[in-house]
Parts: C-alpha cells; sequence; structure tokens
C-alpha cells in the first residue's frame, strides 16, 4: 500500500488538535474550528499582539540613560538581565510575530467576500483590536526612533543635521541611536526635523517619552490611511477591506508604524490625503499635504508629479499637464526650500537625499552590482571600489530619473496612482540600499487601483513572510554580558519552525504559497485581467475615468 507522505500525515494531526482544543472549553474561544470564522482570526491575532507587546520588554530596545525610569524596574529586570528571561521574551516575540502572520493569512481566508456589508468594519476593527497592544511595546525592528529624536536635538542644539552626524550631539549614543549612522548625514525632510526637535524640547531629550511622541506621530499617520484607503479605493474601483487588509494589517506594517514608530506611515497618510483631496479637484489642499509628504521624507518627490495630474479632465493635454507641474513646483519649492531656510538647515534635505543610504551597507541587488564592479576595476589597477561604486550608483539614479521622465511625458497616461506606484517601483529598485519598509510605500498605491490574486500576491505574501521573520531575529536587543548569538539561534528555531508550518504544512495557509495561479488584477471597470492586460491605455487617463465621484464615497 502507497505510505501517506509525512506532511499530509503532519497536517492531519495538526487538524485533530486543533478540533480537540476547539472544543475544549478553555481554548474553543481561541482556536475557533470551521464555525468559528472572523471572530477567532480576530482574537488569535489579538494574542499576537500581546505576545509580541510582552516579548519586547525583554528584547526590545530600552534606553539605559541615568535617570530612565525603566533603566531599574523590578519588573524588567528579570526579563532583561538573566538568559533565561531573554530567551523566553525572544521566543514570544517571534512566535508572535508569526502567529500575527497566520492571523493575517486566515483573516483573508475567513471573509466572504471583499464587497460584503462587514467586510470593511471588520478590517478597521482587526486594526484597532491588533494595534492596541503594540502601542505599549518597547521599540522593536529598529532602533531608527532614537535616530530622530538625535537629529532633533541636533537642530535644537543650533546645528544642521543635514551637514552634522548625530555624534555632534554630547552624549548621543546613551540616547540609542545606532552608531551606524552616526556620521550620517539626516535623510528626512524639514519639517520632519522641526517634529523632531519639538519632541527633544517636549521630552527634554527623554527617550522613553520621546518614544511615545514619535508613535504618535506615527498613529496619525496610520489613521489617516485607515480613513483614506477606502476612499481612494471606491473611488478607482477597488475593494476597500481588500486595500486595508493588504495595506495595514501585514505584521510588517503593524510592527514598522506602531513599534518601531517610522515615521513612513506619515509620509504615506499625507501622501493618501493629498492623493484623495487631488480626486476632489481642491489642488491647494492636495498640493499642501503632498508637499508635507516630501517634507517628511524626500522620497515622496516622485509621487507628486503625478498626483498633481489627478483633477485634469485632459492629461493628454500637454499643457494642462504642464500647468499643474508649474504651479505645484513653484509652491513646492517656496516652501521647501524656503523652509528649510527659516530653520537653519537650508537645502542639504535636498541634496542628501539624493545619494540617501550611502554609509550603510549596499545590501540591494544595485548596491551588490556596484560594489562588486568596483572591486574587479580596483583588483585591475583602476580607481578605488567606492569611487566605481559611486559613479555606478549615480548611473542607477540618472536611469531611474529618465525612466520617470519618459512615463510622464507619454502622450498616453495611465492611472496616475497606479504610475506612480510604478515610477516609486522604479525608483527602489534602482536604489544601492533597500529596507524592508520600502515595500510598504508602495502596498497602498497598488492596492487602491487594483485587487491582486495569483502569484503576484503570493509573492508579496512571501517577501512579507521572510521580512517578517528576519525582522524579528536580527533584531534583538541583548545585553552585552549575556550570548546575544545563542538568543539569536533559539529564537531563529522557533520561528522557522513555526515559518515551516505555516508555509508548507498548515492546511489552511500553505494553500496561499502555491505558485500554480497565474497573477491578474482586478477592478470593477475592468474586472480580472491578466497583469500585462492593462499595462499601455488606449487614451489618457482623465478624472471622469473615476468608478465612484471623489466627492461623493
Amino acid at each position: 500500500m502507497p505510505q501517506t507522505p509525512p506532511s499530509n500525515r503532519f497536517s492531519r494531526a495538526a487538524d485533530s488538535a486543533r478540533e480537540i482544543l476547539g472544543n475544549f472549553k478553555g481554548t474553543s474561544w481561541l482556536i475557533g474550528g470551521p464555525e468559528g470564522q472572523v471572530s477567532h482570526t480576530l482574537r488569535q491575532g489579538f494574542l499576537a499582539a500581546v505576545l509580541i507587546m510582552v516579548g519586547s520588554w525583554g528584547v526590545g530596545w530600552l534606553v539605559m540613560v541615568p535617570g530612565s525610569w525603566l533603566q531599574l524596574h523590578q519588573w524588567l529586570l528579570p526579563v532583561r538581565t538573566t538568559t533565561a528571561g531573554v530567551i523566553i521574551c525572544a521566543v514570544l516575540l517571534v512566535f508572535g510575530a508569526l502567529l500575527l502572520l497566520r492571523s493575517w493569512l486566515r483573516l483573508s481566508q475567513r471573509i466572504t467576500g471583499w464587497d460584503h456589508d462587514v467586510a470593511l468594519p471588520t478590517m478597521r476593527k482587526a486594526v484597532l483590536l491588533w494595534g492596541a497592544p503594540l502601542l505599549a511595546c518597547f521599540p522593536i525592528f529598529s532602533r531608527d526612533v532614537f535616530s530622530y529624536l538625535a537629529q532633533g536635538g541636533l537642530l535644537q542644539a543650533g546645528q544642521n543635521p543635514y551637514e552634522a552626524g548625530v555624534s555632534e550631539l554630547p552624549g548621543w549614543y546613551g540616547i540609542g541611536a545606532d552608531e551606524l549612522w552616526a556620521e550620517s548625514p539626516s535623510p528626512y525632510g524639514p519639517l520632519f526635523l522641526l517634529l523632531a526637535r519639538g519632541i527633544w524640547f517636549l521630552s527634554n531629550g527623554t527617550p522613553e517619552l520621546a518614544v511615545l511622541l514619535f508613535r504618535a506621530l506615527s498613529v496619525f499617520g496610520v489613521a489617516l490611511m485607515l480613513l483614506i484607503i477606502p476612499m481612494l479605493a471606491r473611488a478607482f474601483g477597488s475593494q476597500p477591506a481588500w486595500a486595508i487588509w493588504l495595506c495595514l494589517l501585514n505584521p510588517v506594517s503593524l510592527i514598522v508604524f506602531i513599534p518601531a514608530a517610522h515615521n513612513d506611515a506619515l509620509m504615506m497618510g499625507l501622501a493618501l490625503a493629498g492623493i484623495w483631496y487631488a480626486l476632489r479637484r481642491r489642488r491647494l489642499a492636495s498640493w499642501l499635504l503632498l508637499i508635507a509628504a516630501v517634507a517628511i521624507k524626500p522620497v515622496a518627490m516622485v509621487l507628486l508629479p503625478f498626483a498633481v495630474l489627478l483633477p485634469l479632465r485632459d492629461t493628454g493635454n500637454y499643457l494642462h499637464r504642464i500647468r499643474e507641474w508649474a504651479l505645484a513646483g513653484c509652491l513646492a519649492a517656496g516652501l521647501l526650500f524656503g523652509g528649510g531656510w527659516l530653520i537653519g538647515v537650508g537645502i542639504g534635505w535636498f541634496t542628501t537625499a539624493l545619494g540617501a543610504g550611502g554609509e550603510a551597507f549596499q545590501a540591494a541587488p544595485v548596491g551588490l552590482l556596484g560594489l562588486g564592479l568596483g572591486w574587479l576595476i580596483e583588483a585591475a589597477g583602476g580607481p578605488g571600489h567606492q569611487e566605481t561604486a559611486g559613479w555606478f550608483y549615480a548611473a542607477a539614479r540618472i536611469l531611474s530619473a529618465v525612466v520617470l521622465t519618459v512615463m510622464l511625458l507619454r502622450p498616453a497616461l495611465g492611472n496616475p496612482v497606479l504610475w506612480a506606484a510604478y515610477g516609486l517601483t522604479v525608483v527602489i529598485l534602482t536604489s544601492s540600499i533597500i529596507q524592508p519598509w520600502y515595500l510598504l510605500w508602495l502596498l497602498p498605491l497598488y492596492a487602491v487601483v487594483h485587487v491582486y490574486r495569483g502569484r503576484a500576491l503570493m509573492l508579496v505574501t512571501l517577501l512579507i513572510t521572510v521580512m517578517t521573520l528576519l525582522a524579528m531575529v536580527g533584531q534583538l536587543s541583548v545585553a552585552q554580558w549575556l550570548d546575544s548569538v545563542l538568543v539569536q539561534l533559539i529564537a531563529l528555531g522557533v520561528a522557522a519552525a513555526y515559518l515551516i508550518y505555516i508555509v508548507l504544512l498548515d492546511p489552511n495557509t500553505a494553500a496561499m504559497f502555491q505558485l500554480r495561479e497565474r497573477s491578474e488584477r482586478w477592478n470593477t471597470t475592468d474586472g480580472w485581467l491578466r497583469l500585462n492586460r492593462l499595462s499601455t491605455p488606449e487614451t489618457s487617463w482623465s478624472v471622469t475615468s473615476l468608478t465612484h465621484r471623489a466627492g461623493q464615497t
């Protein structure tokens, strides 16, 4: 007789265990068999967020500065200063992150239909329920939030963060800023530096209070996205609930936007609000919001020339395009350069943005190619590898600028939001460094225009899965007297085992990692079409192409 494959036996055993636990009063609220539907998945995600929260208390980033009330807290000492406590917290963190991943995947399967009346309220409830415990986390995933504070301190001290690294700030290391950025100029816009300066002033440089204030800014960005994404999705003919599920409920978004308090949430919230007002033909409000997004992170400049075309009834008219670009461009230049001059940083935000990431390891494909080419030329007797790599990176940036220009000047312009997504994708792929959260810039721009399925969605899901694993294992804060390698290996083992279960063995989630289904995208105008069927528009986009009028949604 043919033997049953081990994976099938494991899946049946998992189903049996789940059925038993689902019938047990103490665990039925959490396990939730087929009859459980959405409510059980919501509770599982909430439990995952609680596990992440507790785990962060042991291995999240905590600055040990004099006067910190958390430094010697009696409840924290056992979980931060002992091997057993740190290992337990690391396991809770990675297990919680992957349980959150599984809850995110299962939530999409338990929704009976994305256009159902309860789908959007359910997604909003999930954001609130899963995000609430993360508000009480210590910073995880990265400690950039401490660099934000240090750069605000630099500006408060009268120094220019675009010319001086945070190492110029007295006691900078005690603030918690990563030494990788000690000598690097700030990559952020003048508005964000002004906000960081305000937070430094309000917190008096106290890291714990500053983290909460930066987190409040990030949560404001999340609230904007939670409000705007569904309205944009309705206007463009996508599914609002699906867009929220993809953009805000995946574990990378939740962790980057809330515990890590990254300013990407604020940038995207302002940019999407600007896009919404552009659809409503409220040009000044739209331009101000889009410029504010650029003033948070200059990469939002890529979106600006596309988004300002949204109010046009005829984008095929070059004079109309030039008019919008000229008016919005003059306002942007006046506010950004003038604002930079007023706060004493000049145009450093612009020149720094062009070379952002130069101090970090060039881990992107373009970065690795540049370094490899540099070493080869140096070995052959040419100039130093850094000089050659720098020229290679500059050429890649020029290439991305050429692609953007060609897109903007095409006679038949596609949907400006979708084409902004294409343009930003090109900019990211030609960058010498790619950070995991760059994906979060792209997801809303694609999701509000189309629903995706098949291999395209599977690859995005797989990318989010891998980033969740790497972020949780690679960014653990472990005291120097403890064996950090041991802690990471144990965390990696737990994460790998659960990841294998989710991707290969769990009969409910493994189906979402199959390559069989072809990539397609959908909106109400075109229905389901292959990805390449909508790439080249026959006529230039017009605001009259909207599925719903923006002012009525």
